[in-house]
């Protein structure tokens, strides 16, 4: 009799560091089905639907014009309030986007995971593309207001070839937010609290990167304090490509690339090493 061959052979993993990212490319079909399942799930039963990708930053960044450029008057580097501020609240959108829901992971699938198996990063990388389709969607409309200022009112913006540094930061924007993501989600199978605490946390992080004020308004203590928030380069240096603003920090940007590798590394080992008892504790 003929030896039977197996399709599909599963194993425990040997060490925390077995990440089998072959076997999540294995399943990118998977990945996609989830990508198309959150995408459609989001808006369902709304009557605007994916129009809300657009109308969200709009509103936030009229608010943020109103209250922040208007009645606070605080300084936008001399670019246009509202595309200022529009340029920080796309790239922190995305970011929190990533952080916020990929923090939930455990305990928005635990029914999935307790029926069939499947590489469990699987939910939070799609989870990251998903928002970035959004954040696609979003940044054409802000393209299309940064080309809008700059030929109406000529000198008020100055874009430059950082434009095309964009994909990177999208990536260690990502990076950032799926690493601290999956670590929250982590601790939240044993710390319900931490559940909690993530929703106001991101908001104050927010105030605490340069989102709605530039960093170069701060005094020389606080700019120096503010870049050690991985995020903080990220913003300055998209709104710099964009609208010419401020300056380019090249050391706060090496520093956060490594804050962003560390934090992935970390993020995946306790990953790991979670999802092969949280069904217990969930």
């Amino acid at each position: 009799m003929a030896e039977q061959k197996w399709t599909t052979v599963i194993k425990p993993k040997t060490n925390l560091f077995d990440l089998r990212l072959r076997e999540l490319w294995k399943y990118r079909d998977l990945i996609k089905m989830f990508v198309v399942k959150t995408y459609t799930v989001q808006y369902k039963q709304t009557i605007l639907g994916p129009l809300w990708y657009i109308i969200s930053p709009l509103l936030t960044s009229g608010v943020f014009t109103i209250i922040f450029g208007r009645i606070a008057n605080i300084t936008t580097d001399g670019a246009p309030q509202f595309v200022f501020f529009m340029s920080g609240t796309i790239i922190w959108s995305y970011f929190a986007a990533c952080l916020d829901q990929t923090s939930k992971t455990f305990a928005s699938n635990a029914n999935l995971f307790g029926k069939i198996y499947f590489p469990r990063l699987a939910t939070p990388i799609s989870v990251v593309l998903t928002s970035l389709i959004n954040f696609g969607v979003q940044l054409l409309v802000f393209v299309a207001l940064v080309a809008y200022y700059a030929i109406s009112v000529p000198g008020t913006l100055a874009p430059n070839l950082w434009i095309l540094a964009v994909p990177v930061l999208l990536l260690q924007c990502a990076l950032l937010g799926l690493g601290f993501g999956i670590i929250i989600s982590s601790l939240t199978t044993k710390y319900r609290d931490l559940a909690v605490l993530t929703g106001f946390g991101i908001q104050l992080w927010m105030y605490i990167t340069p989102v709605v004020y530039p960093a170069s308004m701060l005094s020389e203590r606080f700019r120096g304090l503010i870049m050690y928030n991985p995020v903080t380069p990220i913003v300055e240096i998209f709104r710099h490509a964009f609208l010419g603003t401020g300056k380019i920090p090249y050391m706060a940007w090496g520093i956060s690339w490594l804050v962003t590798f560390a934090v992935v590394c970390f993020g995946i080992v306790l990953f790991n090493r979670v999802e092969k008892t949280f069904m217990d504790t969930v």
